[in-house]
Formats: structure tokens, C-alpha cells, sequence
């Protein structure tokens, strides 16, 4: 029983293309041929012998004709059934002694048939059989084959007919369990390229918080710092104790950027980093909403580096969310540190922390010089101002920032409060 035709490629052997390779595409294609057509011979030529009789030339050409087109077949599959088939049911219709000539018209029939070809099949053995069944009414030099025998022949077809559909059935079902186990693969391999897209994605994010982290705790911390040392450097000789107090002040904000630093990178080597002793800064504190504790400690270290902030709490407090307390703390220091950077010298800064309409809003004004803040590059499109926009819409949150009309600048960020997590 033959497999399902290959796409034909050249086979080479290791002295190039031998003839052992045409045409069926490998070994196989050339020696079935040939030992199907040394079997009808020798196996024809013996039951003439058992009958007294002799074979004619023409028997040994329709002998050798059908398996001859079987070298074909993997190529010209159609051609190899007609030839095979025609071969096989001239040398009856000629009744020459019977013998296994049907071989190859066998063979031919059943790979047709296990290579989709059935209407064809049925075609062409039909006319063969109808041909060996009645060529004897019009052809004196036909055989004049009995009922007896016709039952015989067409019962045989039919079981060959039946092998042969069983065998494209077996086929068509194995060629469908491999194309479902290539379509499971591929869908894996899907899968696995979306989870590891998934993967990269998450990662570009952390990062991507993590920098902003970094951002506002270095930039903030070190400002803070820079104007105390300022202040110190000032004051060394002329008031020492207020020296002292600038250098005690630079001590806390460096521990404080510190330990702030060690909490943002602890996520990058969790298993190495002990359960953060404090909670990430926020804007409610230990003091409740209302309170704004986390906004009061926060202001309270701006204004000892000598800016002015005044903080307005309105509405009823809620609890926020830790990512909505997180970000509104962020915004309200980047804010305040681009104020003490670029407002100049006696600017004065506002933050209004409001409840409401299920949403928190934040709000960080400044009076300070139009003309500075408009040279500033962090009051345009610089890093800070795309951190907090990123950090507010990131959480679904809406972000303005820009010169006041009356002067100044002013950022606000509004953190919608339902279903946030």
C-alpha cells in the first residue's frame, strides 16, 4: 500500500542522482515497478506453461506496460492508473492465460484512491471492466469471459475498492491528527511569545517607574540639600549655630533619600532585601486623609530650605488607594522641588489637596518669575513634567501643567477614585 504523494524533489545519492532515484522521488519509486513487473512476467509465463500454451510478444509488452507506468505515478498519478488499469484489462480482453497481470493495476488503483483521485478511479475501472465484460459481443479475437467469472472479477474490485477507501480514510485521519498537533504547537509557541511580550512589557514598565521613582526622590532630596549646604557655607563663620542647624537638616534629607533609594531598589532584588521597615511615602501619612500627614512632612522639610508653601485640604478625606497616595505624594514634590529650582528667589507656592465627585485633586501653585519659568525647561516638556503626567495617566488620572494667566505656574492632577488599584 502506497503513502501520499510527496512534493517530488531530486534525490541525490553519494555519486549524485543515481537511477535508483527516478522518478518516483526515492527507492521505493523504482524497485515496486520493477518487482511487480518481474512477477507478472515469470508468474504469467508460468501459468501458460501449466495450460500448454504460448505467450505472445504483445502479452510481454502488457505485461511490463503497467508496472513501466507506475514509475510515474508519484508525479503523474493519473496517467500511471490509466495505463496500468488499460494494460491490465486488455491482456483479459485478449484472454491470454491468467495469471497475477493484475498486479499492477491493483497497486495503481489503491494509491489513486489513497491520493484523493476517486472519481477517476471509479471512471476508468469501470470502462476497463466494462471493456473485458463486453468486448467479446463486438471483437472476435476477444475472450468471452463467464457470469460466473464477471461475478468473481467485480466481486474483487469491490474489495480492492474498499481497501482503497479505508486507506484514504486512514490517511485523510492521520493528516488531520498532524496539521491539529501543528496548530497546537503553533498556538503554544503564541502563547509563550505573548506571555514572554508580556514579560518584556511588564519589565519596560517597572523600569520605567522605578526611574521615575528616582527622578523625584534624588531630585527633590539633593535640592533640599544643595540650598542647605548653601545656607551653611553662608552662615559658617557668621552664625554657626544656624551653620549647625543647615548641616543637621542636609543629614536628614541625605538618610531620608536613602532610605527612600533603598526602597525603590529593594524590587529589584527582593529576595535579598529585608520587609521594608516604614510605608512608601504618600499623601495621607499616619494621620489620616484629613490630615495629610505624608503632605504636611513633606512641606515641612521644603520650607525649612527656605521656600514658602502654604497646604489647603478641602472635602471629606478618604482613603486612598496605596498607587493614588503614591503618585499624588510624587507629583506634589516634583512640583514643589521644579518651584524651588526655577521660581526664583521669594516665590511662594501653594498646594491644595481637594475630595470630591469621587475623585482626589491635587493642585501646586507658584508666584514666581514668568520670565524664569518660561526659560526653565522642566516647566515645558522636561523630564518632570512627563513623569508626573505619565504617573497620572497611568492610573487613569487627568494632568495639566503651565503658566497661570495672572502669573506664576501651576500644576494639577486629578486621580479618579473608583475602581482604582
Amino acid at each position: 500500500m502506497e503513502t501520499p504523494d510527496p512534493p517530488y524533489w531530486p534525490h541525490r545519492g553519494p555519486w549524485g542522482r543515481g537511477p535508483w532515484h527516478w522518478p518516483g522521488g526515492r527507492p521505493g519509486g523504482f524497485v515496486l515497478p520493477v518487482a511487480l513487473a518481474f512477477v507478472q512476467v515469470l508468474g504469467s509465463t508460468g501459468a501458460a506453461h501449466r495450460h500448454d500454451a504460448d505467450l505472445p510478444p504483445f502479452a510481454y509488452v502488457l505485461l511490463v506496460a503497467g508496472p513501466v507506468a507506475l514509475l510515474v505515478r508519484r508525479r503523474l498519478r493519473p496517467l500511471a492508473l490509466i495505463v496500468a488499469v488499460a494494460a491490465t484489462a486488455l491482456y483479459g480482453t485478449l484472454g491470454y492465460p491468467v495469471g497475477p497481470a493484475f498486479l499492477a493495476g491493483i497497486v495503481a488503483v489503491l494509491g489513486a484512491l489513497r491520493a484523493g483521485h476517486r472519481l477517476l478511479t471509479w471512471v476508468v475501472v469501470a470502462a476497463g471492466f466494462l471493456t473485458y465484460a463486453l468486448a467479446g459481443l463486438i471483437w472476435p479475437a476477444a475472450a468471452h469471459p463467464s457470469a460466473g467469472r464477471l461475478v468473481t472479477v467485480a466481486t474483487w474490485l469491490l474489495v480492492v475498492f474498499a481497501i482503497g477507501e479505508a486507506a484514504r480514510a486512514r490517511t485523510t485521519h492521520l493528516q488531520e491528527l498532524v496539521r491539529a498537533r501543528i496548530e497546537r504547537q503553533r498556538a503554544l509557541a503564541d502563547q509563550e511569545q505573548a506571555r514572554a511580550e508580556q514579560r518584556r512589557r511588564q519589565a519596560s514598565e517597572e523600569r520605567l517607574r522605578i526611574a521615575r521613582e528616582l527622578h523625584d526622590v534624588l531630585g527633590h532630596h539633593l535640592s533640599l540639600i544643595n540650598v542647605q549646604a548653601g545656607v551653611g557655607l553662608h552662615l559658617m563663620e557668621e552664625r554657626p549655630e544656624q551653620a549647625r542647624a543647615a548641616l543637621t537638616a542636609i543629614k536628614q534629607a541625605s538618610a531620608e533619600a536613602l532610605r527612600e533609594v533603598r526602597a525603590v531598589l529593594g524590587a529589584l532584588r527582593p529576595e535579598d532585601e529585608a520587609a521594608p521597615r516604614s510605608p512608601a511615602p504618600g499623601v495621607s501619612g499616619a494621620g489620616g486623609p484629613n490630615q495629610a500627614a505624608g503632605l504636611r512632612t513633606l512641606i515641612s522639610d521644603v520650607t525649612a530650605a527656605g521656600l514658602a508653601v502654604t497646604l489647603e485640604v478641602d472635602g471629606a478625606g478618604t482613603a486612598l488607594p496605596a498607587e493614588v497616595d503614591r503618585a499624588a505624594y510624587r507629583v506634589v514634590q516634583e512640583a514643589l522641588t521644579n518651584v524651588r529650582r526655577h521660581a526664583g528667589a521669594g516665590a511662594a507656592a501653594t498646594v491644595r489637596l481637594s475630595y470630591g465627585d469621587g475623585a482626589a485633586v491635587v493642585t501646586v501653585t507658584n508666584d514666581g518669575d514668568p520670565i524664569l519659568l518660561d526659560r526653565a525647561p522642566a516647566f515645558k516638556d522636561g523630564t518632570g513634567i512627563v513623569g508626573m503626567r505619565q504617573r497620572v495617566e497611568a492610573l487613569g488620572g487627568e494632568f495639566r501643567a503651565g503658566p497661570r494667566p495672572g502669573g506664576g505656574f501651576e500644576v494639577y492632577a486629578r486621580f479618579p477614585l473608583g475602581g482604582t488599584v
